[in-house]
């Protein structure tokens, strides 16, 4: 039969063109305009940070990689079209007047542009959309350095593998992916032209067909051929063996023989494919088509396979002593853990009173407050207005003060406009007044103001002071003078922190736009510095309002020549866009860096292809009990430096990053992808330098590995005894990392201490090892955060005997040893009380003349609205002892004997007689209902307790009288007055003996 005619197909009236023209322009813009929006805001977000430039390199690259991907992959597919259909026979049979193939080939041949053209397009903008994407790999092949280190198995530089291999195979990866769509389609075209023909006995294959598709089968295979000769070097990143990464015996020795005889084959195979193409035979790439596929069995898997089984298994640690060798060594390469320094430590340590008494480096700086149980208690006493707030998990840093240091729970008092409420929710209060923070607050972490006496009592309260507008040295930090300068702040205003998750609009004319709050003295306040976009021209307002979708930023009269906005104000987000190829510690902090809060936040160069490397899971080795902090995501690394520490300016937002190894390659080559964006160590001041904190992310990640890769021999590697465990957390349930029990992974904790080897107090970052599948202790590992010797790793290792007095008890068993303490159990006026709930610190362990210290507070929380915790006991064990008393002092002297007290810093105040109220709550905000704590009663004998007394009433009646008229000004006035006379009273009544109020003052401010 002869080949029918095309059908024409119905022609669109010109109606119906331009409607479908509308209809793409408009889908087109939806797709589209989000995407160009963004980038506008991200263009004007980087000028701000002074890093366009990085903006710049990643568009340009994404962009390249865009139509250079597109173009390959939609222009192979159309050469492969325009050859099926240009080589399509004359003359086409068809079946029959309803032959289904006749009516599509018409609907093509009809519209053979659209086909021949859109379909290439389409392809290629969807592979253009996926590859732009790696566009770091890009980066990193043409910017790579070289490592100094070659892989023990082929010799090649690190830098290899790191930066050259990852780009060949991604470059084959598109490849395959191009000739794959190109033989999809030509075996389509064909068939749909009748190149291909099914009916018939055995069918027919019309030349051209033969010959386009058994090249393009012959370049696929000639490109598997080249894919095993690069998949000879994935070896070293093989994951046969679950207990070491890296290349096996099986892998060498017949696995890497496979790949080599498996690329033969291949080529031998394209070869064939090639010459069945023009001598008109299809039974040559056939019989190599089957030829493949049996090899690959047989060779590739098959003979694998036997040796693992029958060789390797029954003789695994002599097989697998080379594989571990290496493994060992690659990975304390990779992961910073080849200078870790190990000293034996017995544990079982006898220490006596006198010895206790005599320590001036680690039993005075005992950390007793927990930062990741005070965040409410510093909302409630140094919180103020409602609107300020502090994170979930506050941070220890340490500081020197009249010229003694000593760590301190620290933190940022910011802006919180989730706990706006009324009229402070709407637009104009949520963006233009209520726009940043106020205050540096820091409390000693070794001491409170009183002891409690029961769950009634009022103490256990940090001696926290704040350093804001209204006390910028930072007075009240040392009780026996509480006007003596503390950490002096020059610029206290936050306008950038971990609470400032919303745009700000700041500046603007007077008059025009409303007053920034700042204090209770000042609500007229209005930015002055170099953070925000300028938004005081109408084309970015209208940006910025279709952004957020808030027709108020276009219309509204409040904003003015000057006014500018905040956006992405959170510090780790503000590192990562401009550095975006670090991964960010998930726990930035505060510190007073030359008179200004700077957010310190450190940053991490990872790979996941370093040779023989065991590969990390980083999220699940991140992860603890430990609330409020960002999680990282579960990326497989092998490989990880700390090789970036950003700060993030609190009242400007300037990001500046700084390299704190310029060894690492990692570094140098991002460092030459965008120069000029890191900042050398030379530029690090010596007061940024001090606040330097050995990371937390890195310390679990190393502690995960030191748990296995403290052993350095491999016949002891393989028997696994003596690995070690990250020790449980006992005092908390929570977090994702959990073991059968329910319980997570304890975290590091920060202390001030002096550790064996160590020649004084040293600020370090420390953890407890147990043995594996036990709770007994087995190690006890320290990183310093001291300028002097950064970073140095030391693990005390404890005697491997089993059994008898040489075990040393661990957190879990020291935790039910706590619990079962008949004084502890005799406390259950304090414990027992139904409104009274009980909160479990962290517990620390401290290594001390020759034995190990636990220190654990216990915290007591009123179940109302209004409390807060309260430290109401600190926990001690020692050996067999356990010490539970109100103070340190005193729980130190159960175990040690009398004098052992004297070492320990006391609380600042005398405790308090049982009283029959709660904890004091914190004033309000000036918008929200009345202060709930009454002024405490007259002090009698002590005048200027009296006078402070009576301050204290006329302004809490001042503060009421205000909010009932609803005048803001006299309520910041009021507020003022109440912080001066509630200071004046807490330093009265420190020079007054034990009062018999029945409550204390209200604790407005720091």
């Amino acid at each position: 039969m002869a080949n029918r005619p095309p059908v024409s197909l119905p022609k669109l009236s010109r109606r119906s063109r331009i409607l479908l023209i509308i209809a793409a322009v408009i889908i087109l813009a939806l797709l589209l305009g989000a995407r160009l929006l963004d980038t506008y805001v991200n263009w004007l977000w980087f000028g701000e940070v002074g890093a366009r430039e990085v903006f710049n390199t990643v568009v340009l690259t994404r962009i390249v990689l865009f139509f250079a991907i597109g173009i390959f992959v939609g222009g192979t597919l159309a050469l492969s079209l325009w050859i099926a259909y240009r080589t399509r026979p004359v003359f086409v049979p068809v079946s029959g007047a309803d032959d289904p193939l006749s009516r599509y080939r018409s609907a093509v041949v009809g519209r053979i542009r659209l086909f021949g053209i859109g379909i290439p397009v389409l392809t290629g903008l969807i592979a253009g959309a996926t590859g732009q994407g790696d566009w770091q790999r890009i980066q990193l092949f043409l910017h790579g350095t070289s490592f100094g280190q070659t892989d023990p198995e082929f010799g090649n530089d690190i830098g290899f593998y790191a930066f050259t291999l990852p780009f060949y195979q991604w470059l084959l990866g598109w490849l395959f992916v191009a000739v794959t769509i190109s033989f999809i389609a030509a075996l389509i075209a064909h068939y749909l032209f009748g190149g291909i023909r099914l009916a018939g006995r055995g069918g027919q294959l019309a030349g051209p067909a033969r010959v386009q598709l058994a090249v393009t089968a012959g370049i696929f295979v000639l490109l598997k051929a080249v894919d095993y000769f690069f998949d000879r070097y994935n070896l070293l990143f093989s994951t046969r063996n679950s207990l070491f990464d890296g290349a096996t015996y099986t892998d060498l020795n017949a696995v890497l023989p496979a790949k080599l005889i498996l690329l033969c084959i291949s080529a031998i195979c394209a070869v064939a494919f090639f010459v069945g193409a023009f001598l008109r035979n299809i039974q040559l790439p056939a019989i190599a088509l089957v030829l493949l596929i049996l090899s690959g069995v047989l060779v590739g898997a098959a003979w694998p396979a036997i040796l693992e089984q029958f060789s390797v298994k029954p003789n695994a640690n002599q097989k697998e002593a080379l594989s571990i060798s290496r493994n060992m060594t690659a990975t304390k390469d990779a992961f910073g853990l080849n200078n870790v320094q190990y000293e034996d430590y017995s544990g079982t340590g006898q220490a006596t009173a006198s010895q206790i008494s005599a320590d001036t480096s680690t039993v005075p700086n005992i950390r007793l407050l927990d930062p990741n149980v005070l965040s409410p208690t510093f909302t409630q006493r140094v919180g103020r207005e409602n609107f300020y707030g502090f994170p979930a998990k506050l941070d220890v840093d340490r500081y020197t003060v009249n010229g003694t240091t000593q760590d301190y729970i620290v933190a940022a008092r910011e802006i919180n406009t989730a706990n706006l409420t009324g009229n402070q929710t709407n637009w104009i209060n949520k963006h233009m007044v209520y726009t940043h923070g106020n205050g540096f607050v820091a409390a000693q972490a070794n001491t409170i103001d009183r002891a409690v006496s029961n769950a009634n009592s009022d103490g256990g309260y940090p001696i926290a002071a704040t350093s804001d507008t209204q006390n910028p040295t930072g007075a009240g930090l040392d009780p026996s003078n509480p006007s003596a300068p503390g950490i002096a702040v020059q610029q206290p205003r936050i306008y950038y922190g971990e609470l400032t998750n919303d745009y700000a609009i700041v500046g603007g004319q007077a008059g025009k736009a409303p007053g920034e709050y700042d204090s209770a003295t000042d609500g007229d306040y209005r930015y002055d510095g170099t953070g925000g976009v300028p938004i005081d021209n109408w084309f970015n307002r209208l940006a910025f309002a279709a952004k957020y979708g808030e027709r108020n930023i276009l219309f509204s009269d409040a904003i003015s020549d000057g006014s500018k906005i905040m956006y992405n104000r959170d510090p780790r987000e503000r590192v990562q866009k401009v550095a975006p190829w670090l991964t960010v510690d998930g726990d930035p902090y505060p510190a007073v860096v030359d008179g200004k809060i700077q957010w310190i936040v450190d940053g991490y160069t990872t790979l996941n292809n370093y040779p023989y490397s065991q590969q990390t899971q980083l999220g699940e080795a991140t992860e603890d009990s430990l609330s409020g902090v960002a999680r990282q995501a579960n990326n497989s690394i092998n490989y990880i430096r700390n090789s970036v520490k950003a700060t993030v300016d609190a009242f400007d937002g300037t990001v500046t990053l700084y390299s704190v190894d310029d060894k690492d390659p990692v570094l140098k080559a991002w460092e030459s992808v965008f120069p000029g964006t890191v900042k050398p160590s030379s530029a690090i001041s010596p007061d940024l330098r001090a606040h330097f904190r050995y990371p937390e992310d890195l310390f679990k990640v190393q502690r995960e590995l030191l748990a296995r890769y403290h052993v350095s021999d491999p016949q002891e590697f393989y028997t696994t005894n003596t690995f070690w465990n990250v020790p449980q957390d006992p005092t908390q349930e929570g977090g994702t990392n959990l073991d059968a029990s329910g319980l997570a992974n304890q975290p590091g904790y920060y202390v001030l201490a002096e550790a064996p080897g160590q020649s004084g107090t040293t600020f370090q970052l420390t953890s407890s090892l147990t043995a594996l599948q036990r709770q007994y202790l087995a190690a006890w590992m320290t990183v310093s955060s001291d300028p002097s010797d950064y970073g140095k790793i030391t693990v005390l290792r404890l005697p491997t005997t089993a059994g008898g007095n040489s075990q040393v008890d661990g957190p879990v068993q020291v935790q039910n040893k706590f619990q079962s303490d008949s004084r502890f159990a005799q406390e259950r006026t304090l414990f027992s009380n139904q409104s009274v709930t009980v909160i479990f610190g962290n517990l620390i362990t401290l290594p001390l003349e020759g034995g190990f210290l636990y220190v654990e507070p216990v915290y007591i929380q009123q179940r109302n609205q209004n409390s807060y915790p309260q430290l109401a006991r600190v926990l001690v064990s020692y050996g067999s002892k356990v010490g539970f008393a109100s103070t340190l002092g005193d729980a130190l002297k159960q175990v040690f004997g009398d004098g052992a007290n004297q070492a320990a810093t006391s609380p600042t105040q005398p405790t308090q007689p049982t009283t029959s109220t709660s904890p004091p709550t914190s004033t309000t905000s000036p918008t929200t209902t009345s202060p709930t704590t009454t002024a405490p009663a007259a002090g009698g004998a002590n005048s200027a307790l009296d006078k402070a007394v009576a301050d204290i009433q006329a302004a809490l009646s001042q503060l009421r009288a205000a909010q009932q008229s609803g005048d803001f000004t006299a309520q910041g006035q009021a507020l003022a007055a109440l912080d001066t006379a509630s200071k004046e009273f807490a330093a009265a009544q420190s020079s007054t003996p034990a009062p018999t109020t029945t409550s204390a003052p209200p604790q407005p401010g720091g």
